[in-house]
């Protein structure tokens, strides 16, 4: 299951994350901010973010809207190195999210505005340019949220193009779209490999996507997952702070922090700053672990120590190196 090919991380409503915590907030109060910050974002550039940290190239795509596009490429300076920007710049400006995080009472709000930077003639022209950027044995990660429904036949149609190009296709979204983009009859199996090589749900994601109720322990989450296989080659599961699970035909694998943890300190070095962003790096830490090694229990390790990193804040000013010895992870195969 190795993967070799570039990665391409395509985000279709993209915005721009403002992160703002608190010690401490309620409703009525006027707080003043411990720390804030913003930075464009969404699903996708968060993935290209994830895999830069850990040393890894990829090619940040999709939709940004051209009236900040400049300001998009500022504040990615510092990681052009290792993310190449071949975003299509569209009319408008992308949309701007806030997330408030209350550090003593373990919480968090998302502020999510709509993005309106697709339409027909925006699509069009991202699949134009997606043609010179993907190549056979490139890794596509669809990730974030999608546009309107009236769009889901053309983003089909992108990732339809793009599968027949040879690569291979990643989805990392929700409701609606994840169920037309895995169950669509215009993404066919090609040399009779699977229409779609890897999804990640959460926990809720895939309730949703099979329309039944699963139970949040490894033996549901698998046989559940197993019932996507004639469609996706891989299904990689979120399960937050109980880690993951991974199934394939080959097999199925559980994950999640190993107590006691090596990390842990009197400061509190175990605990979790904020869940924002965490999902992206599972997938990230996945893609990598695949990139280093062959088989998806080891890139299940890998996947839940990226995430853990990005969740007690040890993704910012603190090696990639370091995470990868001092993290615990216990997987099982299943």
């Amino acid at each position: 299951m190795r993967i070799s090919g570039k990665i391409v991380t395509i985000g279709l409503c993209p915005c721009w994350d403002t992160i703002c915590q608190l010690d401490g907030v309620d409703w009525g109060q006027h707080k003043v901010i411990s720390s804030a910050c913003s930075r464009p974002a969404g699903k996708a550039l968060n993935i290209s973010r994830a895999l830069a940290w850990m040393g890894t190239k990829s090619i940040a795509a999709g939709l940004w809207g051209r009236e900040d596009c400049e300001q998009m490429l500022r504040a990615l300076g510092p990681l052009r190195g290792l993310i190449k920007v071949k975003m299509t710049a569209v009319e408008g400006s992308t949309r701007r999210n806030i997330t408030v995080v209350d550090t003593v009472n373990d919480r968090e709000m998302h502020l999510r505005a709509i993005s309106r930077l697709a339409s027909k003639k925006a699509l069009r022209k991202l699949e134009t340019d997606l043609r010179a950027i993907v190549h056979k044995g490139s890794i596509c990660v669809f990730a974030g949220a999608m546009p309107e429904k009236e769009f889901l036949g053309d983003v089909v149609r992108i990732i339809s193009c793009c599968r027949r190009s040879g690569v291979k296709i990643a989805v990392d979204t929700s409701g609606d779209a994840l169920r037309e983009i895995v169950n669509s009859g215009l993404v066919r199996q090609i040399a009779g490999s699977c229409r779609i090589w890897l999804i990640k749900p959460n926990v809720e994601e895939l309730r949703e996507l099979l329309g039944e109720q699963i139970e949040d322990r490894p033996a549901g989450l698998i046989k559940a997952g197993r019932k996507l296989l004639d469609k996706v080659e891989v299904v990689l599961i979120s399960r937050g702070r109980k880690g993951g699970v991974v199934v394939t035909k080959k097999g199925a694998w559980q994950g999640r922090c190993a107590p006691p943890l090596s990390c842990e300190s009197k400061k509190g070095g175990r605990r979790v700053l904020s869940t924002v962003g965490c999902g992206d790096f599972l997938l990230a830490g996945f893609l990598k672990g695949l990139k280093d090694k062959s088989d998806a229990g080891s890139a299940l390790e890998t996947a839940i120590k990226v995430a853990t990193a990005k969740a007690w804040g040890r993704t910012e000013g603190k090696s990639w190196s370091r995470a990868l010895r001092e993290i615990k992870v216990a997987v099982e195969r299943v």
